[in-house]
């Protein structure tokens, strides 16, 4: 394998071949990572509304939250005792286990999806619901804290786009193939298979997926030169200065400390808080809409498969062509106040619209700027900071307080239901308004935060730096 990349990269520097390599590599775990999310996160609200009911999900998120607490300590404790990428193997081998589990269980007669009687008591659908919630926070979000440890700003400028591009070719690769598994009907041996056991095919695909990730990792860290995997300098320098001197072990409350100690930390908790919190409210809408496409957890996989598949074929035209060039003219600044404009814009199709296209529509334009230019930019905010920011932090941020903000999305949404018809979507927009507001905020002064550190050479998160950060 890599005598073959090799030969790819022949003709240019050592310097730049192990940069490309690097990328390449990248983005091959990318790949992976959100071929096999595509199909978890929507299966997983096709199979808890298939099984529990559409009425039930608050309360799911609800659990998803008191769930979490302990295994993010646990996570945290991880951070401390195993190598960054170690982490992002052994959740992968984890959830390539649960996908094969689950894969198994969906086939039960009883406990699985060919039971269509809908029960809050059903505990597969449940437990289906928490541990595919566990996948991004665990495996998505590793991947990218680790990203961050070995990029530096030049590097993630460049190259985030990219990266996000060969994701979105993962996802149109899954919910493409899904979306065709799911309506095919006179393919040979697939078209013969029932609906059960097109959801166990997927879900083994899953497994096997997530069993290539350490593969790739292992070429990575064999075959691409240290000094290209150090990072941001300056963090590196100051890592490696504090594990020699015995304080690179923090304790597994270290993350929520930096919360109260760096404002830095807590305005990259509200920028994911904010997407959330309206996407929740959006999303709801729309897994309505999905709910009434069919009759059954087949047709409403297919339903989702087929927006998804649709969303990442443009979030690959945004990834790949719009997010390097907006960020190598305009810089991260720019970029950071553009994330709370376009979902105002997808939010304003979705409200001004009534029929179940411009709905999706709406919806496919949050979801793709989100996962395609939001997502990649914010990640940056994570590269002049320590590994407790870096992992610790952002573990509660992307799990904890990504659930808490969809709880709140949730409850805003139970509550102007009950306002009545005529003041819903009145009492939604300005909801919409004064987050958005609020993140415009949050956003210009993030963007300030970050600039003065690249320019200054800053290590945030550092106990030398002060209250200032």
């Amino acid at each position: 394998m890599s005598a073959w990349l090799g030969k790819i990269f022949s003709g240019v520097s050592k310097k730049q071949s192990s940069g490309r390599l690097k990328l390449f590599l990248l983005s091959s775990l990318y790949f992976l990572i959100i071929a096999s999310y595509t199909i978890l996160r929507d299966m997983k609200n096709a199979v808890f509304m298939g099984v529990v009911g559409k009425e039930y999900i608050p309360w799911a998120r609800i659990g998803v939250l008191l769930l979490f607490i302990p295994a993010i300590l646990l996570y945290s404790k991880l951070v401390d005792n195993v190598r960054r990428y170690h982490l992002l193997v052994a959740y992968s081998i984890f959830y390539s286990f649960v996908a094969l589990a689950l894969a198994f269980f969906v086939g039960h007669s009883t406990i699985g999806i060919g039971n269509t009687s809908q029960s809050p008591y059903r505990l597969f659908g449940w437990i289906f619901y928490f541990l595919v919630e566990g996948y991004s926070p665990f495996v998505l979000s590793v991947f990218w804290a680790f990203v961050g440890s070995i990029s530096n700003p030049d590097e993630a400028k460049k190259n985030y786009g990219i990266m996000v591009g060969g994701s979105k070719l993962g996802g149109m690769f899954s919910s493409g193939l899904a979306w065709l598994l799911l309506s095919a009907t006179t393919f040979p041996i697939v078209g013969a298979l029932s609906s059960v056991g097109k959801h166990q095919l997927m879900l083994a695909a899953i497994s096997i997926l997530l069993m290539l990730i350490p593969i790739v990792v292992k070429i990575l860290m064999s075959t691409v030169s240290g000094r290209e995997l150090h990072g941001y300098e300056a963090v590196y320098k100051v890592e490696k200065k504090r594990s020699k001197a015995g304080k690179s072990k923090t304790g597994i409350f270290a993350g929520l400390k930096m919360f109260t100690k760096y404002p830095y930390v807590l305005g990259i908790f509200f920028m994911i808080f904010f997407y959330d919190i309206l996407a929740t409210l959006l999303s709801y809408l729309r897994l309505h809409v999905a709910q009434t496409s069919g009759n059954s957890i087949a047709d409403v996989s297919m339903f989702l498969f087929k927006w998804v598949f649709i969303m990442q074929a443009c979030g690959f035209v945004v990834s790949t062509l719009g997010t390097p060039s907006i960020l190598k003219r305009f810089g991260a600044r720019v970029g950071f106040l553009l994330i709370p404009l376009f979902m105002a814009i997808g939010a304003l199709v979705f409200f001004f619209s009534s029929s179940v296209v411009f709905i999706m529509i709406g919806y496919t334009i949050t979801k793709t700027m989100h996962y395609a230019f939001a997502y990649p930019v914010r990640e940056l905010l994570y590269i002049p900071t320590l590994k407790e920011i870096k992992f610790k932090s952002k573990s509660w941020i992307d799990a904890f307080g990504t659930k808490f903000a969809k709880f709140s999305g949730g409850t805003v949404n139970i509550f102007a239901l009950r306002l009545g018809a005529q003041m819903f979507y009145p009492f939604i927009a300005g909801f919409f308004t004064v987050i958005i507001g609020l993140w415009f905020v949050v956003a210009f002064f993030l963007g300030l935060r970050y600039d003065r550190a690249i320019k200054n050479n800053e290590v945030i998160g550092h106990n030398d730096e002060g209250e200032n950060s």
